[in-house]
């Protein structure tokens, strides 16, 4: 074994003193080799032999993509191709033409509030794509709950428009809306005596709570090289914390029907360095819910948190049972779920705990700060105190029985959107039995339909839905804006599905993006640059 590392010539040392050296280096490398052995025991465990195989095979076509991009020819080409779609997003997303006028520098002088809000009525006309979400077409992306409550709503975000809860002392007021926001929403996830903090949405409590069982694990248990085991329907915000925390993930794949995770592939990922394992009640894209009461007795059993992300679900998994909707428990009352995120208004969510104790691994606190002692609960600073007003005013505008009915009335909705795609459309089938508000279509089990036609041939009828993957689908996130254009759904998608089936565009942004993606690693690796041109453009004045 010594004779793996290069031989050291130590003429001061005795030959005991040698002999003694050479151990140490045998023992330093016999050491680096067992804890590989380990992590690749540990990644074999969690993926199995065929995902490990597969992911070695992405890795190795990815590598050669880049290594094939070094040459001239080849980086010529796809920065030729490249250029093509940056130029695409750009038409859609950038207003064209002599008549736009853009603001890239301050005015001169000030503007007064005519000039302002013509000037803004005329971006929102400029670009040829702009979308009225008020006719209801749009999957999710507007939580709209009518004109009187967006009055309230308003009306207490002016009133605390200038406020920051950073100094509580000079805020009073929005500090105990904030305290109230969490209170209601503990005891609408029955944990009264539980704590949480808000935060900016759902992507933040998810990072939240990432980072918080990774404080837990180190001061707990010493885990220095800390995994987390999530399904592979978990939200992204789950992976994208990891990255920013330098977390392992191990994804997890559901069941083909069911759409649950699989509890024995997530048995198998748990190891010592597990921090935390994940379930989504509902999850984004096919709005399932993972099994919460078997995941509850691994997080028990193994002494690992468990998060349940309930950010799409929020308003409406609490209600489903009062409602009389079949429902599986889901939030505090089972036992081994630690933390709960919980979406409560745009630009507003909540985060809990199980207790204050855990909560406190959240918070970030410097007493040795030269501009003084700083502490801080979630990522922000200062924030704004007016989203915290403005979903206070959210909460006792609608109360418990303004919930309830808006509960009743969407999930109602999204029922029968997948009875009658079920009954009425035989080329397509839903994804597993969704709970709540969220609908998922793939192509009936063989038939070679490509859904994402299907898609964009929505998209052409005015229809904004969203694309997914694994398989190929398609979903709409029912809001109360859906409620009265469901017939007009169920008709144009029958449409859609003949227009699929007779004449494939095979150029829609469905079919050309996402089929892209699912196509190959090398595919996949093209989206991410497609992607990134696209949030490049989101900056282009």
């Amino acid at each position: 074994m010594s004779s793996l590392v290069p031989r050291t010539n130590l003429p001061g040392l005795s030959p005991l003193g040698r002999t003694v050296w050479e151990n140490v280096k045998t023992a330093v490398v016999a050491y680096l080799i067992v804890t590989r052995v380990i992590k690749a025991g540990r990644h074999l465990r969690a993926r199995g032999l065929v995902r490990s195989v597969t992911d070695i095979y992405r890795w190795v076509l990815q590598e050669s993509l880049l290594l094939a991009l070094r040459f001239p020819s080849a980086r010529k080409k796809v920065e030729t191709e490249l250029g093509k779609a940056r130029l695409d997003i750009e038409a859609k997303l950038v207003p064209q033409g002599p008549g736009v006028t853009r603001h890239l520098s301050l005015p001169a002088s000030g503007h007064d509030t005519t000039w302002i809000l013509a000037e803004m009525a005329k971006m929102d006309q400029e670009s040829g794509n702009h979308v009225d979400w008020r006719d209801g077409k749009v999957s999710g992306a507007v939580y709209h709950g009518g004109d009187d409550m967006s009055k309230v709503i308003m009306s207490a975000m002016e009133r605390y428009c200038l406020s920051n809860p950073l100094h509580p002392d000079v805020f009073p007021a929005v500090r105990k809306m904030e305290a109230e926001v969490v209170a209601m929403v503990l005891k609408m996830y029955n944990n009264p005596n539980g704590a949480g903090t808000t935060t900016s949405g759902g992507t933040e409590s998810i990072i939240m709570a990432v980072k918080t069982y990774r404080e837990w694990a180190r001061a707990t248990k010493g885990i220095t090289e800390p995994e987390i085991v999530i399904p592979i329907s978990a939200h992204a915000a789950f992976d994208k914390g990891a990255a920013y925390l330098g977390i392992k993930v191990h994804t997890i794949p559901v069941d083909p029907e069911t759409r649950q995770v699989d509890l024995k592939h997530v048995r198998r990922a748990i190891n010592a360095n597990t921090i935390m394992i994940v379930g989504s009640a509902i999850n984004f894209p096919d709005g399932n819910q993972d099994d919460i009461v078997a995941l509850g007795k691994l997080a028990t059993k193994y002494k690992v948190g468990l998060h349940v992300d309930c950010c799409l679900g929020s308003f409406i998994m609490p209600f489903l049972e009062e409602a009389g909707f079949p429902v599986q428990p889901f939030d505090f009352r089972v036992e081994g779920v630690t933390s709960i995120s919980c979406d409560t208004h745009k630009g507003n969510s909540v985060i809990m705990y199980r207790d204050a104790a855990l909560r406190r691994f959240q918070y970030y606190v410097n007493p040795d700060w030269v501009g003084g002692v700083y502490g801080s609960p979630s990522i922000a600073g200062s924030r704004p105190g007016s989203l915290i007003a403005g979903t206070w005013a959210a909460l006792q505008y609608m109360g418990h029985a303004g919930y309830l009915e808006s509960c009743k009335s969407i999930v109602s909705a999204a029922k029968t959107i997948a009875k009658r795609i079920t009954a009425e459309i035989p080329e397509l089938r839903i994804l597993g039995n969704p709970p709540a508000s969220v609908v998922a279509f793939a192509a009936a089990h063989g038939n070679p339909l490509n859904v994402l036609e299907v898609g964009d041939a929505m998209s052409r009828k005015g229809w904004h839905l969203n694309a997914i993957s694994n398989p190929a689908a398609v979903h709409i996130a029912v809001t109360r804006l859906t409620l009265p254009v469901v017939d007009s759904l169920i008709a144009d998608l029958k449409d859609a599905v003949n227009e699929a089936k007779l004449a494939p565009s095979g150029s829609g942004t469905m079919v050309m993006l996402y089929g892209l993606g699912q196509s190959s690693p090398v595919g996949s690796t093209m989206v991410g640059h497609v992607a990134e041109a696209f949030l490049d453009t989101m900056y282009k004045a």
